[in-house]
């Protein structure tokens, strides 16, 4: 085909279109977002759509810039069951959700295409899909990757709340880049602050990169199931932490489409 290709989303394309517009170096990007309770200010779809956004304009970007990326449709439903305490969270179990994984996966080997990312907005997703990373490379020799989606940060104080590191959901930043992107769903005299400071000065035990983590749900902190404080949340942190997102997935995306286990000369 000559020129540029219509669109960037796979599934606009038809069958036959995909065999010829795709190889073995084509990027395809699927993001992975969640259907849970994120307080009583945010939407259900909020991981999903930050997973979506950030991906459609990362993609866009980096096709402009000559990439061969493509776009898969965002994954909603995933492993969330963290949530599960709370009215509107839908949910798979690990099982199915891997199941879905390696499913698409193989589909994806059926195409020419080689290279499948995962642009994942979902905390409770990111060891699962570790460990899909594995399974898709040793069942169907594809070049598989995991990436977060959007850039999220906790308040540290003076013009934003102070979150102690341990805004990790619905909170300063989550809500900011809803704000940003769709404000229409965002309820700001419902946004109420719930920080675990009691573990703030803990030394090991935490959220993300700690020497120990621990298993929780989301209402172990409170009722509201949020851990944050949106209170401060504002759009214009929302566009900055949103361009950040897009700046930073196309870099990634960038090393990804060259990426090789070997170099080329071994």
């Amino acid at each position: 085909m000559t020129g540029a290709p219509p669109t960037r989303k796979l599934a606009e394309l038809s069958g036959p279109a995909t065999a010829t517009l795709l190889g073995p170096d084509s990027v395809l990007v699927l993001p992975t977002g969640a259907m849970e309770h994120h307080g009583p200010h945010l939407p259900l779809l909020t991981d999903a759509l930050i997973a979506e956004g950030v991906a459609t304009a990362a993609v866009e970007r980096a096709a402009g810039a000559g990439l061969d990326v493509w776009q898969l449709p965002t994954l909603t439903y995933t492993k969330s069951d963290e949530h599960s305490w709370a009215s509107g969270t839908i949910w798979l179990s690990w099982t199915t959700l891997m199941s879905t994984l390696v499913d698409i996966g193989r589909s994806v080997a059926a195409t020419p295409a080689r290279r499948l990312v995962f642009m994942n907005g979902h905390g409770g997703n990111t060891a699962l899909l570790g460990v899909a990373l594995r399974e898709l490379r040793r069942q169907f020799g594809l070049q598989t990757f995991a990436m977060p989606s959007g850039i999220q940060i906790a308040g540290a104080g003076a013009d934003e709340p102070d979150e102690h590191g341990l805004g990790i959901h619905a909170g300063y930043g989550e809500t900011s880049l809803v704000l940003h992107l769709r404000p229409d769903l965002v309820d700001m005299t419902l946004a109420e602050r719930n920080v675990p400071t009691h573990i703030a000065d803990m030394t090991h035990l935490g959220f993300g990169g700690t020497t120990a983590q621990f298993g929780w749900l989301s209402n172990d902190f409170g009722p509201g199931g949020v851990i944050g404080d949106p209170t401060g949340a504002n759009a214009a942190t929302g566009a900055a932490l949103f361009e950040a997102s897009v700046v930073r997935s196309v870099e990634v995306l960038t090393e990804i489409a060259t990426f090789r286990h070997r170099a080329a000369d071994s």
